[in-house]
């Protein structure tokens, strides 16, 4: 479990307006304790690829009575993972948080326990099948437990260690930190410090910066352009804040969900009563109008803006099973109608909205402990103890592919897909699949994956305009053309394993975007044709 401040003795704290006697700014605060990794190999190498692809989901329900699994509503692929850097200790570095700003996310990293240790890479997703860590800062003396990007500057919040730090007036601290095209500099960086053992979170408005500092800390607002205090609340124990219209709710350990306004002012208090821990991060989201919170063993709970608790949303059991003292939720997030929990040991679970209520969906397979998730866009990252962050991609359908294809039904059928000899069938949509084989002619519309093969048999059709991707580099599997078979796409294919195209297969790519992505080999079985302009990622095809 992440110990997200050290545990101190705890004082009695109160909510007030005011400013700290122990806030302080600095230029360059921290200078001596922090570089830049300029080793281009180790920022490339950070990226890897070994645990990518399509992304099964455990817990889903199956036709009634008939033990067949529905495909799934949520085609999911991990494109890849980011080690963290090293720490230069025996405690590992792990993601505490991400921030999604157009085509970068921004990570921070902490350490667990006593020693204060932490970094922020920025990784460049502008390309999905090859992203990179395009620059990493590394701090020597100071965790960083959240970061948000706003306006060409990157604002951290974590702790330094006050007593080895020649500035650092109190353990809690902001920088804003200027990054330009994905790339940090440390020239002008500027630090506040503030009451509290180690800053929680971080939130950007128009014109100021909001920082929480946890236990015996407070909510701090600073002016963006010289980290200058305009006011300040005490609050008990601030894990995390969340925007909404011109207030900001706070989680308050012990207490429950405080609703402030822009002048920091409680309008609402709503009770949550659930044991979040010592020194750990919680965090909590608006989705649906409502807020979800992070209640450690007790799930999610979900709650009206008024103080109701609507329902909690417990976390599954892992059909492996884990410590039941390992599995808590530290994290939630949302994203349209998708909420993602972030359950230690339990993994990563997701649930929906629906018109019945709010509906658990299933654990998402990921290795290692999950204990942070965000999700924005088409993207979610987890943070994983063991195997670093893992980025997923939602493979939501682009909007320009729903015109090409109005009017076909959508696929509501077995997740094992066969197309008759004599059947004509197209679909759109977005599902997972655990096989497709064609014998005749299928077309679909929209966003695919295949835990299994993909078979076109001989002669028969198989037209794709969207993205479709196929196994996983830790279960390789193939994609076949048969003799005489048509493959078209308009869109995006994906392999984790081999396309192979048998005698007088066709491979036709329409369109000018059109990327084809094979981990595998291009394995031709006779005399085949690829024509079309497109991306081909991995050279397979040269």
């Amino acid at each position: 479990m992440k110990h997200f401040y050290r545990l101190l003795p705890f004082l009695a704290a109160f909510l007030a307006i005011g400013c700290s006697d122990e806030t302080t700014v600095f230029q360059d605060g921290l200078e001596d304790d922090l570089y830049l990794e300029e080793n281009s190999a180790l920022l490339q190498g950070a990226i890897g690829f070994a645990e990518a692809g399509v992304l099964e989901i455990v817990g889903e329900n199956t036709l009634a009575g008939k033990g067949e699994e529905l495909a799934g509503d949520y085609p999911l692929t991990l494109i890849a993972t980011v080690a963290p850097p090293a720490s230069g200790t025996d405690e590992a570095l792990t993601a505490s948080h991400v921030d999604l700003d157009g085509d970068f996310a921004y990570v921070s990293y902490n350490t667990v326990g006593e020693t204060y240790r932490g970094a922020i890479d920025v990784v460049d997703i502008s390309d999905p099948h090859n992203p990179r860590v395009s620059s990493r800062l590394i701090y020597l003396n100071a965790d960083i437990n959240s970061l948000v990007f706003d306006n060409g500057f990157v604002y951290a919040a974590g702790g330094v260690d006050a007593e080895t730090s020649v500035r650092a007036t109190s353990n809690s601290f902001v920088a804003r930190i200027p990054v330009t095209a994905g790339r940090i500099s440390t020239e002008t960086i500027l630090y506040g410090f503030q009451q509290g053992y180690n800053a929680t979170d971080v939130v950007a408005e128009p014109s100021r910066i909001l920082v929480s500092s946890g236990k015996e800390g407070s909510i701090t607002i600073y002016r963006k352009e010289d980290l200058g205090i305009e006011a300040e609340a005490y609050i008990a124990d601030a894990r995390a804040m969340a925007p909404y219209g011109n207030g900001l709710a706070v989680l308050d350990a012990g207490s429950g969900v405080r609703m402030l306004n822009e002048a920091l002012e409680e309008s609402v208090l709503i009770p949550v009563t659930s044991d979040l821990g010592e020194a750990t991060k919680k965090t909590l989201d608006f989705w649906q109008g409502n807020i979800a919170v992070a209640e450690a063993g007790k799930g999610a709970g979900v709650y009206s803006p008024d103080g109701v608790l609507l329902q909690y949303l417990p976390i599954p059991l892992h059909p492996e099973g884990a410590a039941s003292g390992d599995i808590v939720t530290n994290a939630v997030t949302a994203n349209e109608e998708a909420l993602f929990m972030a359950n230690g040991a339990g993994g990563l679970s997701l649930s929906e909205s629906a018109e019945s209520g709010i509906e658990a969906v299933g654990i998402i397979e990921l290795p290692g402990s999950i204990n942070y998730v965000s999700s924005r866009g088409d993207y979610a990252f987890a943070a994983s103890g063991t195997s670093g962050l893992q980025i997923i991609k939602l493979n939501r359908p682009q909007p320009g592919l729903q015109g090409r294809c109005a009017g076909l039904p959508p696929y509501e059928g077995s997740s094992k897909l066969n197309v008759g000899a004599s059947d004509q069938l197209a679909f759109s949509g977005e599902k997972r699949f655990n096989n497709i084989n064609i014998n005749g002619a299928l077309l679909l519309c929209g966003s695919w994956t295949v835990v299994n093969h993909v078979d076109v048999k001989d002669g028969a059709t198989f037209e794709l305009y969207g993205t479709l991707a196929v196994g996983r580099n830790t279960q390789r599997r193939n994609l076949k053309v048969g003799e005489g078979a048509l493959m078209r796409i308009e869109g995006d294919l994906t392999i984790y394993g081999d396309l192979i195209l048998m005698e007088g297969a066709r491979l036709e790519v329409l369109g000018s975007n059109s990327a084809i992505d094979i981990f595998g080999s291009v394995k031709y079985e006779g005399e085949a044709t690829v024509t079309g302009t497109f991306r081909d990622v991995r050279g397979k095809f040269q």
